[in-house]
C-alpha cells in the first residue's frame, strides 16, 4: 500500500520515495507561477530553477510577497506551475491529477506550518496519529500510537502525549506539529513560517531540533522572515519578486540588502569550466571579481623545486579577485578548475568584491 501511494515516478530507479541515486530530491526546472488580476497577469515565480540534494536543510528567505509560500506550494503539489517542471523524490509533481496528491505528499513530505494546524478534539498523540491514519501506513492502531509516542520522545514532548493542544504552550504544540510531519517518514521536511509564531528563545529551540534531524538525514526545506535563524542552515535561498537572488553571492557578500544583491546578480556574468582546466595562469592577475557557485577551485603554489602542490579550495561562496593570492602573491599562484567535480561555474564581476563587500 505504501509504494502505491509513492504516485507516479518519473524514473524507475527511485525507491521507497527516495529520488534515484545521482539526482536531485527536489527539483524545479523553469517554473513559474502567474495568477489572473484585473490589471493582468501576475507572476508570484519567474523562471525559477533549483536543485536541493538528499540531507540538505536549506532555508528561504525574503520580503512579504516575494514568493516564499508559492514556492512551497509548488514542491508540496498544493498548487501547481503556470509553467515549467516540479520533480521531488523522483516524481513529476506537476503531473499528478488531484486525486494522486494528497496520498503521494501524505508519504513524502512532511509538513510543519506557522500556526501548527492541530485538531483540538485530539489528543497529541493522535494528532500525530491521522497522517499514519490517512495513508493506511504501518500494521494497526497500536503499532501506529507505538510509533507516534516514540516521535514525540523524538522531539521531547512525550509526557504531554495524551493532552489536548491547548493544554500545552506554542512551543510545545510546534514539537506535537513536527513529530506530525514525521509520521509517516517522508523524506523531506517543509516548514512554511515555523517560528513565526514563537519567542525567540523556543524558536532556537525548534531550528536546534531540525538541525538534529539533519543529522540523522532529513531534508529540512524552511520559510522563515528571520535571516539571524536562517544563518544556522547549510544553504539558503534569497526570493525577491518572485526570482531567486544568487545564494552564492548572497553568501559572498552578507553585508548587502536583498535590492543590492538582485542588481549584482544582474551584473554578474556565468563563466564554465572543464574539470582540470586552468582559470588563472601563474603570473597573471584576476581582471574581474570572481565568486564560486559550483563546484571548486583549487589554489596551486610553485614549491622551489619546480612541483606544483594543492594548498586551498575555494568553494561555493568564496571569491578571489584584484587582489595577490594567499601571501605568496598571483605571481606564484595557479587556480585550476577542480578536477573532483564535473561542473565548475563562476559568476564575474567588473566591480571589485571588497568595494562590495564592504559597502
Amino acid at each position: 500500500m505504501l509504494e502505491k501511494l509513492r504516485g507516479k515516478r518519473k524514473d524507475s530507479g527511485g525507491a521507497n520515495g527516495r529520488a534515484p541515486a545521482n539526482t536531485p530530491l527536489i527539483e524545479l526546472r523553469n517554473v513559474s507561477k502567474a495568477y489572473d488580476t484585473p490589471a493582468g497577469p501576475f507572476f508570484a515565480l519567474k523562471n525559477i530553477n533549483l536543485q536541493v540534494d538528499n540531507g540538505e536543510f536549506v532555508a528561504v528567505i525574503g520580503k512579504s510577497g516575494s514568493g516564499k509560500t508559492t514556492l512551497v506550494n509548488m514542491i508540496t503539489g498544493i498548487d501547481r506551475p503556470t509553467a515549467g517542471e516540479v520533480i521531488v523524490a523522483g516524481t513529476a509533481v506537476h503531473e499528478m491529477s488531484e486525486g494522486q496528491i494528497a496520498p503521494w505528499r501524505g508519504v513524502n513530505v512532511g509538513l510543519v506550518f506557522q500556526f501548527f494546524q492541530l485538531l483540538p478534539t485530539l489528543t497529541n498523540v493522535e494528532n500525530v496519529m491521522l497522517p499514519m491514519d490517512f495513508c493506511n501506513t504501518f500494521k494497526n492502531n497500536k503499532t501506529r500510537q507505538e510509533r507516534a509516542l516514540h516521535l514525540l520522545d523524538l522531539v521531547d514532548i512525550k509526557e504531554h502525549a495524551f493532552k489536548k493542544p491547548s493544554e500545552i504552550s506554542g512551543g510545545q504544540q510546534q514539537r506535537v506539529a513536527i513529530a506530525r510531519a514525521l509520521a509517516n517518514d517522508p523524506p523531506i521536511v517543509i516548514a512554511d513560517e515555523p517560528t513565526g509564531n514563537l519567542d525567540s528563545v523556543t524558536a532556537q529551540a525548534i531550528f536546534g531540533l531540525f538541525e538534529r534531524l539533519v543529522d540523522q538525514g532529513k531534508t529540512i526545506f524552511v520559510v522563515t522572515h528571520d535571516k539571524d535563524l536562517a544563518r544556522r542552515v547549510t544553504r539558503t535561498i534569497i526570493l525577491s519578486d518572485g526570482e531567486i537572488i544568487d545564494e552564492y553571492l548572497e553568501t559572498a557578500f552578507p553585508k548587502l540588502d536583498d535590492a543590492v544583491l538582485e542588481k549584482v546578480r544582474d551584473l554578474a556574468e556565468p563563466l564554465s569550466f572543464a574539470p582540470g582546466e586552468t582559470i588563472l595562469a601563474e603570473g597573471e592577475r584576476p581582471q574581474k571579481c570572481y565568486v564560486v557557485s559550483k563546484g571548486a577551485v583549487e589554489i596551486l603554489l610553485r614549491e622551489p623545486n619546480g612541483q606544483q602542490i594543492s594548498v586551498a579550495r575555494l568553494k561555493p561562496g568564496q571569491y578571489f579577485e584584484k587582489i595577490d593570492l594567499l601571501r605568496g602573491g598571483a605571481k606564484v599562484a595557479t587556480l585550476i578548475a577542480d578536477p573532483g567535480y564535473e561542473e565548475i561555474e563562476l559568476l564575474a564581476l567588473e566591480e571589485g568584491c571588497s568595494l562590495i563587500s564592504n559597502r
